[in-house]
């Protein structure tokens, strides 16, 4: 998720782009225009999503297929008018960092998100002017359903996901590579075990994957058991062995997100100690202090805690906080 500009676009006169930015971009609570954008969007998001599930039921697809044909152009024209004005106005967005316009748009486009918006969109394209010519390619149609990952710019907690996958790639990476070596190992011995008897379902060890799979990820469809006692000893272990298998990505991604959050209230608060530094938390600083929160994913309640303990150490530390503080949510004077 982009972060807002505050420092880097001009406050008095935005140009255009600059007024299009911020209403592209997940509004503050006080700014109504761009709040109705993200709210009209989501909604426009989440009708499409559901218009493309409607639409695989025969019965349904055909009493309404026209209707969800003219939704679906309405749908992807809104998404690729807004693809265009993402890249138009990501240079507002690295505005700070030096990079020329070009150089930030490409930057952009490369981007999750800017990635999530293309695809949204490609189907449509590829269908309209047949790229792949008699080719049967109805299966672009179950892509849309990746429309519901847009969502995730209004989202910080799947911000903060996506982050917690992106920062543990590599102890994820190590975790499957774990799986998929004792699944082998599982598949191999239930083939030595219950071929002879089973020569359908075990009568290799692709064919014992299936079993192998189901079992380590503690599924276990019961449409393929072992029957010699061998079997179901090692079966057994097996599914000793699954339970660890599920927990272990499970731990990285529970620590890692965590993690994230812990960084996430730190960084707030060291923003709200430096907006208590001279006493006074004026208007400019709440407004900054509740789109960091906004962004961040954190509570109102917490967010209130981390302020309230930030004048409680001024005040231990014998400083006076001079009258005026305002909260960052309500506006209010701060007692």
């Amino acid at each position: 998720m982009h972060g807002r500009v505050s420092t880097s676009v001009n406050e008095h006169a935005p140009t255009m782009r600059q007024h299009v930015f911020r209403m592209l971009e997940t509004a503050r609570e006080d700014d109504r225009k761009s709040r109705f954008v993200d709210l009209c969007l989501i909604a426009l998001i989440s009708s499409s999503v559901a218009a493309v599930i409607l639409e695989s039921m025969p019965s349904v697809e055909a009493r309404y297929g026209d209707a969800f044909s003219l939704f679906e152009v309405f749908t992807v024209a809104v998404f690729s008018v807004e693809y265009l004005l993402r890249i138009w106005t990501a240079v507002e967005f690295d505005a700070r960092r030096g990079l020329s316009p070009w150089q930030a748009r490409l930057r952009y486009m490369a981007s999750f998100h800017a990635i999530i918006d293309l695809l949204a969109i490609l189907p449509f394209y590829l269908l309209l002017f047949g790229a792949f010519g008699n080719v049967d390619m109805r299966f672009l149609r179950a892509v849309r359903l990746l429309r519901v990952l847009k969502l995730t710019r209004y989202s910080a907690a799947m911000n903060m996901l996506l982050i917690t996958i992106r920062e543990n790639g590599k102890a994820l990476a190590a975790a499957f590579l774990i799986l998929v070596t004792v699944m082998l190992m599982a598949a191999s011995g239930m083939y030595y075990f219950e071929r002879q008897v089973q020569p359908e379902d075990f009568g290799s060890i692709p064919a014992a994957m299936w079993w192998a799979f189901a079992t380590l990820t503690t599924v276990g469809y019961g449409d393929v058991t072992p029957v010699t006692n061998g079997g179901k000893v090692f079966g057994a272990l097996i599914t000793v062995v699954g339970i660890g298998m599920v927990a272990l990505p499970t731990s990285i991604l529970a620590t890692g997100y965590a993690h994230q959050l812990k960084l996430s209230t730190t960084t707030y608060r060291n923003r709200a100690d430096e907006a208590l530094d001279d006493g006074i938390i004026d208007e400019k600083e709440a407004r900054d202090l509740e789109e960091l929160r906004v962004d961040l994913g954190i509570g109102k309640h917490t967010a209130s805690q981390i302020l309230d303990a930030g004048m409680v150490r001024r005040a231990l530390q014998g400083d006076q906080v001079r009258p005026g503080p305002v909260c960052p949510h309500c506006r209010k004077a701060l007692d």
